[in-house]
């Protein structure tokens, strides 16, 4: 049998061939994208954990909308991010608006032949006006500009003038949309500045786990799609290992196909070796980095709750870490911020990043 091209996508960004457990978000962005009215989607928020698909969703979801004849800009929050939606917007929209630059005449010449000179003029005006010009003309060919802003960065001044001026582009009844993605913490510092408090009222999704029975159609249908077949105890226990984790599930599927890429199935042992390797892949690319960013304290918040099997007790946790109650809600807002715990109920918290648990444990045994 000859080599099949791997379908898995887990590099970074990547837009896999299905989403898995997002459909009701990407039928949302569609039916706001198509709808002549403005309908709340057309801002939306995405946050969750390294690994939860976000810029695979905004990639797909910039797609989608190009596809109804929206024009999309992606970029991400860094220094320059302005310029760059700009000169974007310019280059996806060249066949809709005026490229014309505008020239001042600055001497006449008569004799012996009429000459003009003419310089350029540089256009003084402000980033938000020259989008509006921009917006202005998509509009009127009836059409819109949406921008993508991944990695959001609440301390990027360039973060909060977009957000600002966006909000004018709103008022003023433009036909524009935003959609941003970053990790829990700083979408939620970006949602308290006071400069943005509209932001609030933007449509947010929270990117956590996804159903298993997500992972197991999204494991065969791309198997299957690209001419192989799925050994199906080999399946469940991939679901099994996977956990919801969309970064896991393209990890998986990726290592268990290259193990056999000439045969017809990908047996058993392939999936078993494909999640051995992917585990360890994960410790690496998304356990390791998450861990780093922890402080003291918060590791000893999250070294407390190892005491429990599964959920813990804000009363056990100030018990044992003996601090304030105040003091442990502010150490667990962090870290359900962070994406690393949720919340199970009244009072219960527990370990939402997959594996995170049992990867805090070694680091206290080393």
């Amino acid at each position: 049998m000859e080599y099949l091209e791997n379908p898995f996508t887990p590099s970074f960004g990547e837009v896999p061939a299905h989403l898995a457990g997002r459909q009701q978000i990407i039928r949302d962005l569609d039916r706001a994208f198509l709808s002549q009215r403005r309908r709340p989607e057309l801002t939306s928020i995405f946050s969750g954990a390294r690994g939860t698909g976000k810029t695979a969703l905004m990639s797909s979801l910039a797609t989608r909308a190009e596809s109804h004849g929206w024009i999309a800009v992606k970029t991400t929050a860094l220094p320059g991010m302005l310029e760059e939606i700009e000169l974007g917007a310019k280059r996806a929209a060249g066949h809709l608006i005026d490229p014309s630059n505008h020239f001042e005449v600055t001497g006449l010449g008569i004799a012996p032949l009429g000459s003009i000179e003419v310089s350029r003029v540089h256009d003084a005006s402000t980033w938000r006006y020259r989008m509006s010009d921009i917006i202005d003309q998509l509009n009127e060919a009836g059409t819109g500009l949406l921008v993508t802003v991944d990695e959001v960065d609440p301390t990027l001044n360039e973060m909060i003038q977009l957000a600002a001026t966006y909000q004018h582009f709103v008022t003023d009844g433009k036909r524009v949309a935003l959609l941003m993605a970053g990790l829990p913490n700083n979408v939620s510092t970006l949602l308290n500045h006071k400069t943005v408090s509209f932001l609030r009222r933007a449509q947010q999704y929270h990117l956590g786990r996804i159903a298993d029975y997500d992972v197991r159609e999204a494991l065969i249908r791309t198997i299957q799609e690209n001419d192989r077949l799925a050994d199906a105890e080999g399946i469940d226990r991939a679901v099994r290992s996977i956990s919801g984790f969309p970064f896991l599930l393209q990890l998986v599927g990726y290592r268990a196909w290259d193990l056999t890429s000439d045969s017809k199935e990908i047996s058993s042992r392939d999936f078993d070796l494909g999640i051995k390797i992917a585990r360890d892949e994960m410790d690496d690319r998304i356990l390791a980095a998450t861990y780093r960013e922890l402080t003291a304290e918060d590791k000893r918040f999250l070294i407390a709750m190892l005491d429990d099997e599964e959920e813990s007790t804000t009363a056990d946790l100030v018990e044992r870490l003996k601090r304030s109650p105040q003091q442990v809600s502010r150490y667990r807002r962090r870290m359900i911020d962070a994406g690393i715990i949720g919340e199970r109920g009244r009072g219960l918290v527990a370990f939402e990043l997959p594996f995170f648990r049992d990867y805090l444990a070694a680091q206290c045994v080393k």
